[in-house]
């Protein structure tokens, strides 16, 4: 009785597993078409953040600590008269060092140098050249990174989004008919993680480190107030948001 059970048991899994494999199999043999969709929504940002970075020395680590505060505080006292509020407005990076005219054996003493960086965020991104223009004449050094925002980047990434299923759609359905077919369902979508967004150089490109990239794009859509295209140098910049899908089709003919 057992041994019957077994064997029943055995045959039932057997004939699921042909099924199964015959499904599989039907599946794998499914004509599809597999195609890809890239949006990007240019964007005017709302929000451009700055790193300033100031680097001081003297002989005196006091008097080299001293000229560094100083061009602090009139950068700080510049942001103010431009209406930047003191949350948004940080200090990000402190260092201290001594250096040498000879580093490997200490000798030929030069002074103490001292770095700083503040990070100052503009709202009102019309104020950006007046910015940077006076902190560089208040003695800032360097600028580290210029970065555009937007604080509606969720409602442009999911336009972004719906323009690249709307891009790949249309492209499986001109090569379906090229081949006198059509395409069914999309069986499954996929979209590819990595740069979401990027942003343009700004008009004041020689201050700023903004970068541009070559679009190999099917759709691409200015959002309200947006402007410029790739390769194009856009003043104030220019913030792409970008989405890229992988969608298989169905084959029908």
């Amino acid at each position: 009785m057992i041994r019957r059970s077994i064997l029943a048991a055995i045959a039932v899994f057997a004939m699921c597993g042909a099924s199964w494999g015959q499904q599989s199999h039907s599946y794998d043999q499914q004509p599809t078409i597999t195609v890809s969709g890239e949006a990007v929504v240019n964007v005017k940002p709302d929000k451009i953040v700055i790193r300033f970075g100031i680097e001081t020395w003297d002989p005196n680590i006091a008097n080299a600590k001293e000229k560094n505060n100083e061009i602090l505080r009139k950068t700080i006292g510049m942001a103010k008269e431009l209406g930047v509020l003191e949350k948004e407005v940080q200090t990000d990076y402190l260092s201290i060092e001594p250096r040498w005219k000879d580093e490997y054996r200490n000798e030929g003493f030069i002074g103490y140098f001292v770095r700083n960086s503040i990070v100052i965020t503009l709202s009102d991104i019309a104020k950006v050249e007046a910015l940077v223009t006076k902190a560089l004449q208040g003695g800032v050094n360097y600028i580290h990174g210029v970065e555009y925002e937007t604080t509606d980047l969720k409602k442009y990434r999911e336009q972004a989004r719906e323009l690249a299923l709307k891009a790949a759609k249309e492209k499986a359905d001109k090569m379906a008919a090229v081949l006198g077919q059509s395409i069914g369902a999309p069986l499954r979508i996929t979209e590819s993680p990595g740069n979401s967004f990027w942003w343009y150089g700004s008009s004041w490109g020689g201050w700023g480190y903004g970068r541009s990239q070559a679009m190999n794009q099917n759709v691409s859509q200015n959002a309200p107030d947006g402007s410029g295209a790739a390769g194009q140098t856009i003043a104030l910049g220019t913030l792409g948001i970008r989405a890229n899908v992988e969608v298989v089709f169905e084959m029908r003919r």
